[in-house]
């Protein structure tokens, strides 16, 4: 949230969700720090207008940047359990916004771009708010087997990454198991990486 306040953006999310609904999935996640809206009634209007309402009444998960005139210029729908990188909005938002470009700028001659990221064992590339990476969590545990963690939103170069093991998409959890890449969490192929012997 620094980082996009430090560009001058509004972030904003919007469900179909009425209040009560959206207070406790805020609280379930510690907290959010950004408003949430609610597109209970009449139904879904919002979401219709930018046409992610579906037929069953709920909406496709969708990131939209608008600029400061109100002209929507990046929209990004894709499937519940993904999320864009951070990094891939901060480059979205530098083509429209200096001050974006400048923050972008920052970022990239501080990091070089990129960090050091882990290799060796079992690395579990992941976001802290997936339904999947935390099943993951469970079954890795529940399994006595180590792992390290990388935030894709935290870690500079780790969301890139994973977008090119995994065809582009920005899948999590995605691992990293002595060089074998599985991605999304593909119980039966890690059972056979990490438990039969």
């Amino acid at each position: 949230m620094p980082l996009f306040e430090g560009m001058n953006v509004q972030v904003l999310g919007i469900s179909v969700d009425h209040i009560p609904c959206l207070k406790a999935w805020a609280e379930s996640l510690g907290g959010i720090t950004y408003p949430l809206l609610s597109d209970f009634w009449p139904h879904g209007a919002v979401a219709m207008k930018y046409g992610v309402l579906r037929s069953e009444g709920y909406t496709e998960r969708a990131i939209f940047i608008i600029d400061p005139a109100g002209v929507i210029r990046y929209i990004d729908i894709h499937d519940i359990d993904d999320q864009p990188s951070n990094e891939v909005l901060f480059e979205e938002l530098a083509k429209i916004s200096p001050q974006a470009r400048k923050v972008v700028e920052q970022r990239r001659s501080v990091s070089g771009g990129v960090q050091d990221l882990p290799h060796g064992g079992v690395v579990m590339y992941c976001t802290s708010w997936c339904p999947s990476c935390r099943n993951a969590r469970a079954w890795l545990k529940e399994h006595n087997i180590p792992y390290s963690e990388v935030d894709i939103e935290r870690t500079p170069g780790a969301a890139a990454q994973v977008r090119k093991w995994a065809n582009g998409n920005q899948t999590t959890p995605t691992f990293d198991i002595n060089g074998t890449i599985v991605v999304d969490f593909d119980v039966a192929r890690l059972t056979e990486l990490l438990l039969k012997k």
